[in-house]
């Protein structure tokens, strides 16, 4: 693939404002990269898709042209009126002004009847990918799948396996509820200005809730996030307090054991024998 210095999708309306260092902001530019996240999205007619952060247009533009409408939400004031002025030519843009967290993604699914999915797409600021996430998790049900930019660390994390040195509750956590999946690296030279770190996409499918089988999510994040608070620690030590030995015992798990070796499946079956042993007590 040749290495464009200039992507033709430059040639947009100038965006008169640099990046701001305080939001994170690093404009995607690369035109072979733009390509290959185009392809892997691959819009059809009908659903609807909705951008975190469009910045600059460099896949909104390409993806209206695509699919001819969009919703983005952006949280930087400055870039709105930019974007609304650039998209009159390429497609129906709607945008919203707002900090992604706010964003009650149910709610947007709602407003179709034809479409009551909605598809998540973005290159998002690296210092809040982690709590985005989360949020989106909260509304999988509504979500069909996500296409997201991130640090290349970070989406080593998300689709860890058990016993790898960066597997730990970012990758359950996500690998519960979604069937994650590593699509291609981006090297910083893809933006402006260039991050100091190589980045990633990665594609999230939210799994259908009778497969993802977990009883009490508080519960089942509970024993995730004390689990791998204190990686050294056996798991008898780090939940203790919140499963007895012989609970970990009883779903099949060697309290001696330590968080990273366990699948997303044992973390599961722990909560869940914990949950129907509270729901026997209660109703006897």
């Amino acid at each position: 693939m040749t290495h464009h210095a200039r992507s033709d999708h430059d040639a947009t309306p100038r965006f008169e404002k640099a990046a701001k260092k305080s939001l994170g902001q690093h404009f995607l530019h690369e035109r072979g990269v733009i390509e290959k996240l185009l392809l892997a999205i691959d819009p059809k007619p009908g659903e609807r898709i909705v951008e975190i952060g469009p910045g600059q247009g460099a896949l909104t533009f390409p993806l209206l042209e695509r699919h001819g409408e969009l919703t983005a939400i952006e949280f930087d004031r400055d870039l709105l009126e930019p974007l609304r002025a650039a998209a009159q030519t390429h497609g129906a843009l709607r945008l919203i002004h707002a900090d992604v967290m706010d964003v009650d993604f149910s709610a947007l699914a709602r407003e179709s009847t034809d479409a009551p999915q909605i598809r998540l797409v973005g290159n998002l600021p690296y210092n809040l990918s982690s709590p985005i996430l989360f949020h989106a998790l909260e509304h999988a049900a509504v979500i069909r799948d996500m296409h997201f930019m991130l640090q290349k660390e970070v989406v080593e994390r998300m689709a860890a396996a058990p016993g790898s040195k960066v597997y730990g509750r970012l990758s359950v956590m996500l690998q519960a509820y979604c069937t994650v999946t590593a699509l291609f690296k981006v090297p910083p030279g893809a933006f402006r200005p260039p991050p100091k770190v190589d980045s990633a996409v990665v594609r999230l499918a939210p799994r259908p809730p009778a497969q993802v089988g977990i009883v009490d999510p508080s519960r089942f994040a509970a024993i995730v996030r004390a689990a791998f608070g204190q990686r050294r620690k056996t798991l008898r030590n780090a939940l203790a307090g919140l499963c007895a030995a012989r609970e970990i015992q009883e779903a099949g798990i060697d309290p001696q054991s330590r968080a990273e070796q366990l699948a997303v499946a044992d973390f599961v079956g722990l909560a869940n024998l914990q949950a129907a042993a509270d729901h026997r007590g209660g109703t006897e």
